[in-house]
């Protein structure tokens, strides 16, 4: 088989369902399959869709495994020489994977691959292609510092959006990998419950000597933050794993810039806490 699918569901039953449709729609040429593992979701609607998707195998988690745990439970299981971690919020535009995947195996030392993202508004999303984090690009992100827009960034401003380029980092909403690379470098790192073990899956194939490509000639509609709540829960888990990313690879190796990093997120995180007890008000 040369491709597996892997999503992770979390109270999204609406927007999986249309993902399962734009997969059944734009992958009548490759030899596939598609798994989905739901997080143990407190909506259950998403079970109705097991007899519309029977060709798509469904998994039910008792808790809410992450992110993380969850597709490296599916990727144990997975048939396919490929697999895509794909978000149930996302949908294929085209007929594209043969071609996406044949450029994969044609590049030596090949590792992860990504699309251009936009969301329902046409918007492209700056996130399909970004840099490893660093003192300075991500002072720049975290407080906004404005730049030369062309510039090279944690966003690469510097890749046209609709460019063929290598890059570091990839978004895990449309994250292709051989599946012997993927169990190679040991997957997603299950410390991250959820958000940054992208960035960090990215790395450790760079690492290795593997390469990341940015692949913008084609696009997947992400509909951001569906699943989402921006509570103190989310400011938890998003600078939590932002500071453990710091932790395992700056505090050892680069003590300097951790310590910078590390008291630039502190006090980002306080600054959004005090901005979410004000909203609230």
């Amino acid at each position: 088989m040369e491709l597996s699918v892997i999503i992770v569901n979390y109270n999204v039953t609406r927007l999986l369902e249309k993902c399962l449709l734009s997969l059944q729609r734009f992958l009548p040429d490759v030899s596939h399959e598609v798994i989905v593992i739901d997080n143990a979701s407190p909506d259950s609607s998403w079970k109705e869709l097991q007899e519309r998707f029977p060709d798509v195998r469904f998994i039910a988690s008792d808790t809410n495994l992450g992110f993380s745990r969850a597709n490296n439970l599916v990727v144990q299981q997975a048939h396919g020489n490929f697999i895509l971690i794909l978000n149930p919020d996302t949908e294929l535009d085209g007929v594209y994977m043969k071609e996406i995947l044949t450029f994969a195996r044609a590049q030596p030392d090949f590792g992860c691959l990504g699309v251009r993202m936009h969301d329902a508004g046409g918007n492209f999303l700056p996130e399909s292609k970004r840099d490893v984090p660093n003192m300075v690009n991500s002072f720049k992100k975290l407080y906004v510092l404005s730049g030369n827009k062309n510039s090279r960034s944690y966003y690469r401003n510097d890749i046209a959006e609709d460019a063929i380029a290598e890059v570091q980092v990839l978004t895990g909403a449309f994250l292709l990998m051989k599946k012997e690379v993927y169990l190679q470098v040991g997957g997603l790192d299950e410390r991250y419950f959820m958000y940054g073990e992208d960035i960090d899956l990215c790395y450790s194939v760079l690492r290795q000597g593997y390469r990341n490509w940015y692949y913008g000639k084609y696009s997947i509609l992400h509909h951001k933050g569906q699943s989402t709540v921006k509570d103190d829960k989310y400011l938890q888990r998003f600078y939590g794993a932002m500071q453990l990313f710091i932790e395992k690879y700056y505090r050892k190796q680069k003590p300097f810039q951790y310590r910078i990093l590390q008291l630039g997120l502190t006090i980002r995180f306080m600054l959004e806490k005090i901005r979410l007890k004000i909203k609230a008000v």
